[in-house]
């Protein structure tokens, strides 16, 4: 029978290291490890480039489900009025268009950080982050961006009643501690 693996190619283990295959030869596969460690493994204990990737991409939406039942996303911050939350989300989305995406990537960050998983934040898609935000209620989403800018939701959805420039103020107050976070996001390809 052939094997899946030959000279040269990558073979992944279960733990998630890479080895580069030298030889299979009745079953095993002779590897060696980055460091140049030789080692072996019986082939079913290994899996190809292609295997690896199709296990990986299912964790990753995996952390999408779990995000959309984390607490942050579950539970408002305080009791507040849809309608005005909806409001004000809408008018700090018009006065920084990409607000709400940092929102929703850096929630995201937060709550993977929080569960001892901030490994997987380099790999969050923003489209994918923004799609968990978007799918909360609106009392949520003005309590996570309320967070961000360190305000009180309260406050915050008050707010929808003030005009632009009081907004855009309370904008750049908040974003002031995270603004270099902010400037790197900026320039984060959209996935």
């Amino acid at each position: 029978m052939a094997s899946k693996f030959h000279r040269g190619a990558v073979a992944y283990a279960k733990d998630g290291r890479a080895y580069t295959v030298e030889e299979v030869e009745g079953g095993t596969v002779y590897c060696t490890a980055p460091g140049g460690a030789e080692t072996e493994f019986p082939e079913a204990a290994l899996m190809t480039a292609a295997e690896w990737e199709a296990r990986s991409a299912g964790k990753r939406d995996l952390v999408y489900q779990r995000l959309r039942q984390a607490r942050p996303f579950v539970v408002p911050d305080a009791k507040l009025d849809p309608a005005a939350a909806e409001q004000v989300l809408q008018r700090f989305e018009r006065l920084s268009p990409s607000i709400l995406d940092f929102t929703a990537f850096t929630a995201a960050t937060r709550v993977l950080a929080e569960a001892g998983e901030g490994d997987l934040a380099a790999g969050l898609s923003i489209v994918k982050c923004r799609a968990v935000f978007d799918a909360a209620s609106p009392e949520i989403r003005a309590s996570l961006l309320a967070r961000l800018l360190g305000a009180a939701p309260d406050a915050l959805v008050g707010a929808a009643k003030l005009g632009d420039n009081l907004l855009r103020a309370m904008l750049d107050k908040g974003l002031e501690a995270q603004a270099q976070d902010y400037e790197d996001f900026q320039d984060r390809p959209r996935r």
